[in-house]
């Protein structure tokens, strides 16, 4: 029988494995992204297009193009939106509103079908998600400086900035992210790995369980919790479809649970990839786990004033 050692030997390099996939993964999307969008505002084209997505990011308080990084990441993923976000000058305050926005609403056609899958109408989660990650924004917006003016010296990267340069220093920030970005995705996922391993996620379960009444959920939800918000949707999803399956929680506490893990998931690997563009620690897990608290608790407030008025 495997003894501690060997347990650990075992996730390390699984982690490790894991990681560099996972890194290669992450590369073959920051890189080509971010080149295009490097150069689609070097010819200033992204500029002439603010009459049509000025007025959707005039609506959550930011300048139009913010709307490259946050539709890419709603449609994709948030390592689309990362690579947008270190193409384009953004001022910090603007990257938290971005980075606030897209860790609520991402991927939204894949974990969309996900959920679909095991309990909720893909549709009716991702008007959810998008209407959270709207509010969150809004909220988070007023503790913070004026985020809608236009990104600083935008212009200037145009046809005026030699393409060479342009490209030059493009490499050199990008580098120094994908560097950032390999010591946190082979953390994380040797992490993953010595929970799994060790049987650390049992104990994470429950930890939790108590706290699931403070979510909004029952005590039974609190292994489905964990996975998803720990692992993702994408990682947990198999579980997720599973476990809905053997119908251990009804129709209301499935919708329940999946509007708080689909406003707040993947709490482990998606943050911290943020902090590597020096983003606040606590803009990237607290404004979407209280909105998660906050949206669950209000669905359930409707679902049992409707039922008492159909009574």
């Amino acid at each position: 029988m495997p003894d501690f050692r060997s347990y650990l030997k075992i996730g390390c390099l699984a982690g490790l494995k894991r990681g560099w996939r996972s890194y290669l993964w992450i590369c073959r999307i920051i890189i080509p992204v971010s080149l295009l969008v490097t150069l689609f505002q070097w010819t200033g084209w992204l500029n002439q297009l603010s009459f049509l997505l000025s007025p959707l990011m005039n609506l959550i308080n930011l300048p139009f193009q913010a709307a490259l990084p946050i539709i890419g990441g709603m449609l994709i993923n948030v390592y689309v939106t990362i690579a947008a976000m270190t193409a384009l000058p953004f001022t910090i305050e603007h990257m938290k509103l971005i980075t606030v926005f897209t860790l609520i609403c991402h991927n939204l056609i894949i974990e969309g079908i996900i959920q679909h899958k095991s309990g909720i109408n893909a549709i009716k989660i991702t008007l959810i998600r998008i209407a959270a990650a709207i509010l969150t924004v809004l909220i988070a917006s007023q503790f913070l400086g004026d985020t809608s003016q236009s990104i600083p010296a935008a212009a200037q990267l145009t046809f005026d900035a030699p393409l060479l340069l342009i490209l030059k220093d493009w490499a050199i920030n990008l580098m120094t992210l994908l560097l950032k970005i390999l010591g946190i995705i082979m953390v994380i996922m040797v992490m993953l790995e010595l929970s799994q391993s060790l049987g650390w996620t049992e104990y994470s379960v429950k930890i939790f369980r108590p706290l699931m009444k403070v979510f909004g959920l029952p005590e039974r939800a609190a292994t489905l919790w964990v996975i998803s918000v720990g692992f993702g949707l994408t990682y947990g999803g198999a579980v997720t479809i599973d476990e809905a399956k053997r119908g251990i929680l009804n129709k209301e506490e499935l919708e329940r649970l999946h509007i708080s893990i689909g406003i707040n998931h993947s709490m482990v690997e998606d943050p911290p990839l943020f902090l590597a563009l020096g983003i606040n620690p606590f803009w990237v897990w607290v404004p979407k786990l209280l909105m998660a608290i906050i949206a669950v608790q209000l669905y359930r407030a409707i679902y049992y004033l409707k039922k008492k008025l159909l009574r």
